[in-house]
């Protein structure tokens, strides 16, 4: 998924400044989708303008730079339904405590309880994150995605719950093995 598709669904929810845009993309909804640097954002906007995808109007305030207030236009809302036709590309998943998981034997029982307690903790937030987004949307579309994101954070969550133990485990066994360091 492009960085362009995401500012037309964005636009397409109603109008934005840039700013908001970043935000919705790296904090709000639209963050599950795909990562979009602050630096693509943009360059990105400015294409759709000139292809007359989006327009922009300036809101002057006091004091400060005007504001950019992005709309879509019914040339953007036709190429938005071309994009979302296309096939999607593979779900990515990536995942900084998996790679500390891996390498349990190494990282230690402190180092990876203290990862597994960190991993549950953050999918408690986001599961509370978007229980607040279910709860708030109306959009059937969106409902349906906000439930599939909760069932899969709730089966990770299970999954730590029920089998941490079995990654303790690795890493007390792989602490044995390891040569120690010369006092």
């Amino acid at each position: 998924m492009s960085v362009k598709t995401l500012c037309l669904a964005i636009l397409n929810c109603g109008d934005a400044t840039g700013y908001e845009i970043r935000k919705h993309l790296t904090e709000g909804k639209f963050s599950y989708f795909e990562d979009a640097s602050y630096g693509s954002i943009y360059p990105t906007l400015a294409r759709l303008e000139a292809d007359r995808l989006v327009t922009v109007r300036e809101e002057p305030q006091p004091g400060r730079p005007a504001r950019k207030i992005y709309s879509i236009t019914d040339e953007g809302r036709e190429a938005f339904r071309r994009l979302l036709a296309e096939p999607p590309a593979p779900d990515t998943f990536r995942s900084p405590f998996l790679l500390v998981a891996m390498w349990a034997e190494l990282a230690g029982p402190h180092v990876i309880k203290n990862a597994l307690e960190e991993r549950k903790t953050n999918l408690r937030e986001e599961i509370e994150k978007l229980s607040a987004i279910r709860e708030e949307t109306g959009h059937p579309g969106t409902r349906f995605i906000v439930e599939y994101g909760l069932n899969c954070m709730r089966n990770d969550l299970a999954f730590l719950e029920r089998e941490s133990h079995r990654l303790v485990a690795i890493a007390e066994e792989g602490e044995e093995v390891l040569p120690q360091a010369a006092e």
